[in-house]
């Protein structure tokens, strides 16, 4: 604990579950790939709620949830979209809901808080810092849409800062202060580790800190087994290994390469169809649930095994599934 956390006394949540589970998460739909890119991406509130539940029943610990309009795909930051599949998940499977605060990339903080200030989930992401968040290369391998949004969406990523300032993440930690929500630090770059060591010492975010270090998205960090390395080096250095869990998320193609580097590693992982839209070589994955699984075999196949919904909430300190506003 930093010395001005112990300063403030402010409690600091005890983690009592084995730290040598691992803990799946999986991101059921996400703000970056659009719907003509795989009749596979959940779109409507149904389809992302029953991909939710799949994705438990084959492991997932966490579903990290987005919402999008079921018209035309598009990411739907309103409290209400999420309302439309919130209370399905959690009637159909113990999975811990961790809701953005990332949204999109084009949103606002002020809209991208919404859904986790109104619906108390248990978990909520939360991005360390603004950077380039470049999506218009993926126009040179689709060429067709269904829906106008789509391409202009990609292009206007060549000329996009996704805004994370100091006062906007102070906002969400505000915001969500007094619901009992916790976090997923989204770490996509050195430098967020440093802010996220920077809220640490000022006391306004206690251990154990959930940090999902995010490779392989253009202006980010890239997808190197060094790259991966030196993510965990720092932030044993600046945070202490004791005071955080580790878990990777690797962009595309990189998603099951890097998710067997931080396993072996003795991190936590993290897929879904938000962060690639395969499960091999030019094969579309066909469900959430599938890239679950196939990491599972991954996990398990190094001697690990995986944390039930229970055991990473041990793990996180989170408050329980009983206590969200869902």
């Amino acid at each position: 604990m930093s010395a001005s956390t112990a300063a403030s006394g402010a409690t600091t949540p005890k983690s009592t579950a084995p730290k040598n589970k691992v803990i799946i998460s999986c991101a059921i739909t996400g703000a970056i790939h659009t719907p003509s890119m795989s009749p596979h991406l959940p779109v409507t509130p149904d389809e992302i709620a029953q991909s939710a539940i799949g994705a438990a029943k084959a492991g997932a610990a966490i579903v990290h949830l987005h919402a999008r309009n079921p018209e035309t795909g598009r990411p739907d930051q309103s409290p209400e979209a999420f309302a439309k599949f919130l209370p399905t998940i959690k009637a159909g499977c113990d999975a811990i809901v961790n809701i953005t605060t990332g949204g999109a990339p084009t949103m606002l903080v002020s809209e991208r808080v919404r859904p986790a200030a109104v619906h108390s989930p248990e978990l909520a992401s939360l991005n360390m810092g603004s950077f380039n968040f470049a999506l218009y290369p993926m126009l040179n391998r689709f060429k067709t849409f269904k829906h106008d949004w789509e391409a202009a969406y990609l292009e206007g990523t060549r000329d996009l800062i996704f805004r994370n300032t100091f006062k906007d993440i102070e906002f969400v930690l505000a915001t969500c202060r007094d619901n009992g929500t916790r976090f997923e630090f989204e770490c996509y770059d050195i430098g967020h580790l440093y802010n996220l060591a920077h809220f640490l010492e000022r006391g306004l975010v206690q251990p154990p800190l959930f940090v999902q270090s995010v490779f392989g998205i253009l202006g980010g960090m890239g997808t190197h087994p060094e790259d991966i390395a030196m993510m965990r080096r720092t932030a044993d250095r600046l945070l202490g290994r004791d005071t955080y869990r580790w878990s990777v998320l690797g962009a595309g193609r990189a998603q099951m390469p890097t998710a067997a580097i931080a396993a072996a590693q003795g991190g936590n992982v993290r897929v879904g169809l938000e962060d690639s839209l395969w499960i091999g070589p030019g094969q579309l994955a066909e469900s959430n649930a599938q890239q679950v699984t196939k990491v599972r075999q991954i996990v398990e196949g190094l001697g690990l095994e995986i944390a039930t919904p229970d055991e990473a909430r041990q793990i996180l300190a989170l408050k329980g599934g009983d206590k969200v506003g869902f």
